[in-house]
């Protein structure tokens, strides 16, 4: 039985990658500073500690054929874009990068992947929100929009040097905003159709919810389960990459808040505000992941949203309901 590792375990893609390791019959260790928050991990074993520490990343990786290395200090705009948080995201995403490829060539394990972001592409291709350029190819001259994209790019670079010095198989993909249920969904940490799902839960219909910007803003979002399709495509083929793994489905955000009112059948006004934005335009560009994998992404865009909505209703009803409670 082969053995992997997953950093990161506690996570929402983490999470969601041990479940499918284990169905292709995989020995599964799992990483993280706290458990899965909305399941039990199915992880065969499960360490808590902190990447961070060499030592914990010397454990992680004793035994073990592949690694995932999906773990970092992240979250969505409100985490990511208001400069806050820039010295953490830097050093604690580099430090457990360095102690995971380190400690795993010091354990002999040959593969690895690791999990980059489309956050690594420069701003001045992402003006124009209907014209964004993300191919893997114009990364460089690197000019990210945030300390998280440049750490990202930084460890990209760490792990291909690893690969050239140290005659590791590497693999590196760039998430573009992935989704889907059991993610983080309150908390200042959520992504965009995490945000949008709870404030469309939340209203009354006939309500309002709020939405940073002008709402023009356009991105790709990708459901959970393509997003694994392609990491172990991507992890079984002779590709090193960086390739996009995402949707080239682009939608406004003001667009991605109508398709979640359309689903749950409401009528609710927008009303923009200020709030961090991020680059006004990110779309995945799939040329060289069907190139090299012969595989896309294909899954709309809605099918995903209803399966997060129905879940992220779920949780709000029933912490409404718990708080209610609480209160008779």
């Amino acid at each position: 039985m082969k053995r992997a590792l997953v950093n990161g375990a506690g996570g929402f893609i983490g999470s969601h990658l041990v479940r499918r390791l284990r169905r292709e019959g995989y020995w599964v260790r799992g990483v993280d500073v706290k458990h899965p928050e909305f399941s039990e991990s199915t992880a065969q074993e499960f360490l808590v500690g902190d990447l961070r520490d060499p030592k914990v990343a010397e454990a992680a990786v004793d035994g073990i054929d592949d690694v995932y290395q999906l773990a970092a200090d992240m979250g969505g705009a409100g985490y990511i874009f208001t400069g806050e948080h820039d010295a953490c995201v830097m050093h604690n995403s580099a430090t457990i990068n360095l102690n995971t490829v380190e400690a795993g060539r010091n354990a002999g394990v040959k593969r690895f992947f690791y999990s980059s972001s489309a956050c690594i592409y420069p701003e001045r291709n992402q003006m124009d929100p209907d014209n964004p350029n993300c191919v893997e190819e114009s990364a460089y001259p690197a000019a990210p929009d945030s300390e998280y994209g440049w750490e990202k790019l930084f460890s990209e670079r760490l792990y291909m040097a690893y690969a050239r010095n140290y005659g590791l198989e590497v693999h590196i993909a760039r998430f573009h905003n992935i989704f889907g249920p059991q993610g983080t969904w309150r908390g200042g940490r959520e992504k965009a159709p995490a945000a949008i799902c709870r404030k469309v839960a939340e209203a009354p219909d006939g309500g309002e919810i709020e939405i940073w910007g002008d709402g023009r803003q356009t991105r790709s979002f990708l459901y959970i389960d393509e997003c694994l399709e392609g990491v172990r495509r991507l992890m079984e083929s002779k590709f090193q990459g960086p390739v996009n793994i995402g949707s080239e489905e682009m939608v406004t955000i003001n667009q991605l808040a109508e398709m979640a009112m359309r689903i749950a059948g409401k009528q609710l006004r927008l009303r923009h505000i200020p709030g961090p934005l991020g680059v006004r335009g990110r779309n995945s560009d799939n040329r060289l992941i069907r190139k090299e994998l012969g595989w896309a992404p294909t899954a709309p865009l809605e099918d995903g949203l209803r399966s997060t909505y129905e879940w992220v209703n779920l949780q709000v009803h029933t912490k409404d309901a718990a708080v209610a409670g609480t209160v008779k």
